[in-house]
């Protein structure tokens, strides 16, 4: 493969439901999900978080497809993308990101990013600003903020980054079963995950077992974990939150107020800071608004289009006038 050059997984060309498995090579093949859309909508790029994949939107993806054309790549060490080389770290996969955003899309697109995905939509925004129309944000990694931490989610992140404990963390992981691993990511990214529609479930399951036979799967993760808490803590933070007010493109952060790894205060935080975004809560649900509450993003995310983010939007739908696919470097 060249760079750009798409390869099928299947004999359709408009997306669907669950999203068309496509690939791309960007110094090693990435996997993207093409869940379709009207070709001369709005373009957006779904970033998933931190030991995500294409497969979190999947439960929010076909709710905008009557509006917007919308894909979700699965970033280096995560999902079916192997790291091969590549960096797993945040700054590695925001110019992964950027290098599909260029040479598949075309830009300039709306991301909406989730955790991890967030903060590297935020980044990329303000490194490349003619390359991102817009911003949707879906409990970003933010800056630190003072705020009783969730004793879980400390022990957890206290594990990666302490020498001895890792490698038992390690160990259990691979010790689970994909349906376990999975359950219990849910557990922690929920509020309650029983919302999160069974066939969605099992698509993670798929990919985790897939990932499976993956090699260095847990030092990719080891990585990518240790970046974001070394980017949102101090004093990388001051920097970090520098980069964030920089953004001059239209945003709209929606977060869960019963959020145990982003609190609500950090969101509310970067809204007081940054008052032209558009800040939407959803009360009682957790880290992933748009596995847990997706009809409910996906009316922030068509409302604020119609509205703060129109601009965004006319921006994004004039790109899909380049994004062609006639010598296989862009979407089809």
């Amino acid at each position: 493969m060249t760079a750009g050059q798409i390869v099928d997984r299947s004999d359709e060309l408009g997306g669907s439901p669950d999203g068309v498995s496509r690939w791309t090579d960007l110094n090693g093949p990435m996997r993207y999900l093409d869940f379709g859309g009207p070709a001369d909508g709005p373009l957006i790029v779904c970033v998933h978080g931190l030991g995500g994949s294409a497969v979190n939107w999947t439960a929010v993806a076909p709710l905008l497809t009557g509006t917007c054309r919308v894909v979700a790549p699965d970033l280096a060490g995560h999902g079916l993308t192997q790291s091969l080389g590549r960096g797993t770290d945040v700054a590695s996969n925001r110019a992964l990101l950027h290098r599909f955003i260029m040479s598949v899309t075309g830009g300039p697109v709306i991301l909406m990013g989730n955790s991890m995905g967030g903060m590297i939509s935020l980044l990329e925004a303000s490194a490349a600003p003619a390359a991102v129309a817009g911003l949707v944000l879906v409990d970003p990694a933010l800056p630190f903020v003072p705020a009783r931490p969730d004793p879980l989610v400390t022990a957890v992140f206290a594990a990666y980054l302490t020498p001895g404990l890792r490698q038992a963390v390690e160990a259990r992981r691979r010790r689970q079963v994909p349906a376990e691993l999975v359950s219990s990511t849910l557990r922690l990214c929920c509020v309650d995950p029983s919302r999160v529609p069974p066939a969605v479930i099992a698509r993670h399951v798929e990919v985790a077992m897939q990932r499976a036979g993956f090699p260095a799967i847990e030092a990719d993760f080891f990585a990518a974990v240790r970046s974001v808490v070394r980017t949102v803590g101090y004093p990388h933070g001051r920097a970090y939150g520098r980069r964030i007010r920089s953004i001059a493109c239209p945003v709209l952060l929606i977060h869960g107020t019963a959020d145990r790894l982003v609190p609500i205060a950090a969101a509310r935080a970067a809204a007081r800071a940054n008052p032209a975004w558009s800040l939407r809560e959803f009360g009682g649900v957790g880290h992933v608004p748009q596995l847990e509450a997706p009809q409910d993003t996906a009316d922030a995310v068509l409302g604020w289009l119609g509205s703060a983010g129109q601009q965004a939007a006319t921006a994004a739908r004039a790109a899909r006038t380049a994004a062609v696919g006639t010598d296989g470097a862009g979407l089809p």
